[in-house]
């Protein structure tokens, strides 16, 4: 019996690493601190808060976001992939230029975000994620949905259009799992019960993602905003020929990324930083190019009512 725990143990700490790279939003060994995290910059670069989900559950959500810039005329919200450790988009955050802010979450079900165990609803993580959208008067917002979030951000989209004006999905997974994903997350599911919480929740996630896509679908065909697809050439947790598909079958940019992986917001943050800019220009140039709203002609004076 000594001997089978000790195996255990031993498969355990295996599988915490193999999942952490598997698990399609965080970059793989050490946990959360193997790439600078906000602990590395100035002070006031960026912060960490809290909100208030919006579900009846009123879960509180950690997240990371840039101190409120007045100047800035775009924020850009991220909703993260599995794990979803906030603190891995530092370098992002800390690259944001003055004119835009930036808010992180961990999403529900990790890190110091409630509840303890995985929300496995994407529609109900689209609405506890949606208290992120509020802008200022004025700001308009840039969508990002990363690996697994990009169907949970595709749903706030469809259901909030009028406060996303833009929307950057990168390394998006919608169900198609490379070969390394496949591999690790097969020994994730063997392993489950011993492993700690944020990877465990991540493995429910992605296993219970597939039935909920019927969904999503038509809620990508029937967005309307500017969307870029962004994918590394060297991702083998999502295929780029998966995210080439998609684009493609529903009309949108994909730009990629040469000798960009799966974790682009921590090995090719000018690259990103360049696709959210593209999203954010395309925006402006519809508004731009949109013809001046018709004006109702002044009433005439010396005409009675109209007919009715």
């Amino acid at each position: 019996m000594a001997l089978m725990r000790r195996l255990l143990s031993h498969i355990a700490i295996l599988a915490l690493s193999l999942v952490a790279a598997a698990c399609a939003g965080s970059p793989p060994e050490d946990g959360p601190d193997r790439f600078p995290t906000s602990g590395d910059y100035p002070a006031g670069t960026m912060e960490r808060i809290d909100f208030t989900a919006g579900v009846p559950e009123h879960w509180r959500i950690s997240a990371l976001q840039t101190a409120a810039r007045p100047e800035a005329s775009w924020k850009i919200v991220i909703i993260t992939g599995t794990p979803s450790w906030s603190e891995y988009w530092a370098p992002t955050i800390a690259a944001a230029p003055a004119t835009r802010e930036m808010i992180v979450a961990d999403r529900p079900g990790f890190r110091t975000s409630e509840p303890q165990n995985a929300v496995r609803d994407i529609a109900k993580q689209a609405e506890a994620l949606a208290p992120m959208l509020e802008a200022r008067p004025g700001q308009r917002v840039l969508l990002v949905g990363q690996s697994f979030g990009a169907p949970v951000a595709t749903l706030m989209a469809q259901r909030y259009p009028d406060r996303v004006d833009a929307m950057v999905l990168v390394s998006a997974f919608f169900g198609d799992r490379g070969p390394t994903a496949r591999r690790m997350i097969g020994v994730g599911q063997i392993v489950r019960p011993l492993l700690q919480r944020d990877l465990r929740n991540a493995i429910t996630e992605i296993t219970t993602q597939r039935p909920q896509l019927p969904a999503v679908w038509p809620a990508l065909r029937g967005l309307q905003q500017p969307i870029v697809f962004l994918h590394g050439d060297n991702d083998t947790f999502v295929p780029l020929e998966a995210d080439q598909r998609i684009a493609a079958e529903y009309g949108h940019t994909l730009i990629t990324v040469p000798g960009g992986d799966h974790f682009l917001n921590a090995c090719c943050v000018p690259a990103l930083w360049e696709a959210m800019e593209q999203a954010i220009a395309e925006a402006e140039g519809r508004e731009e190019a949109a013809p001046p709203a018709t004006q109702p002609a002044d009433p005439d004076p010396t005409r009675g009512p109209a007919l009715q």
